[in-house]
């Protein structure tokens, strides 16, 4: 790997809802007192691991409720007392955090993450403990079958929802999650690997209408490998285009099972740039049971 791109300050703009956000989750009113902590934190974890998403604040964007589908499972979420929401690789919870304040309880969110420090750091960010923000978080490779057992999506849910905070792995969520949140997390992989995990996620959605996954990958007008300018710690993306995403998860489910919206748009403000002058795409996306 050629030397990191080193932390770049300015790309820390908040939009007012964020900061509005960080300000009330943080308990920090002063902008610039606000502004040196979120650095702190986000220098300590670029160390831990230098995913790109780090470098670009993308836990500070909000994102998951500038996702195709929130509004919909957050209403689920709401209005039924068993429906779970899970984030699958969850850094520091931001996304999470984001879906409680908006009326999303805590004790029906679960968060996993193959770096547990990054969801010790989500604590130190927001000034959280275990205590006051209650979210079970579970540790683990998505693709260690210990953490996930593979299994094919399930017909009818189980009769009896678990106990999130007794839960040691996510194989007990077969078919009982309701909503999973999966940003910046499939891009990671290969090809092979994020159609495997795609199968994996999708044998824990409840087979419920409504149920959905939803997030972003690094998206292409073809399918095919991006490749980025500078030291980044993944050079070379596989990236799906949104026809052949609609394709993966109808094969995942079954054609005429779910619905899948995805849509490429410029990614902007990440300080990124792709080989060759490609411009760099974020595809949203959306797979809803019918």
């Amino acid at each position: 790997m050629s030397k990191l791109l080193d932390l770049d300050p300015s790309l820390l703009v908040l939009q007012p809802e964020e900061l509005d956000f960080f300000k009330h989750t943080a308990g920090i009113q002063d902008d610039v007192e606000l502004r040196e902590h979120i650095l702190a934190v986000q220098k300590r974890a670029y160390e831990v691991f230098p995913y790109s998403t780090i470098r670009s604040f993308t836990f500070a964007r909000l994102t998951i409720s500038r996702m195709p589908g929130y509004e919909d499972v957050l209403a689920i979420g709401k209005q039924n007392k068993d429906a779970i929401l899970l984030d699958a690789g969850c850094c520091f919870g931001a996304d999470v955090r984001k879906a409680v304040v908006d009326g999303w309880p805590a004790d029906r969110v679960l968060a996993t993450d193959i770096i547990p420090e990054f969801w010790d750091m989500g604590h130190e960010l927001f000034r959280s403990t275990p205590s006051t923000f209650p979210v079970h978080f579970i540790p683990g490779n998505l693709f260690d079958p210990l953490h996930l057992a593979p299994a094919p999506p399930p017909l009818s849910p189980p009769s009896h929802p678990p106990v999130l905070a007794s839960l040691t792995n996510l194989t007990p969520l077969h078919g009982r999650t309701t909503a999973i949140h999966a940003s910046a997390l499939f891009h990671l992989f290969p090809e092979a690997q994020q159609r495997a995990l795609a199968r994996l996620l999708g044998s824990l959605l409840a087979p419920g209408p409504g149920a959905a996954i939803f997030g972003w990958s690094t998206g292409r007008a073809e399918s095919g490998v991006v490749e980025f300018e500078g030291g980044v710690s993944h050079p070379r993306l596989f990236c799906f285009a949104p026809a052949d995403w609609r394709a993966l998860w109808e094969d995942v489910f079954g054609e005429g099972t779910v619905r899948v919206l995805a849509v490429n748009r410029e990614f902007e403000g990440v300080g990124l740039r792709l080989k060759g002058g490609e411009v760099l795409m974020r595809m949203e996306w959306c797979v809803t049971r019918l």
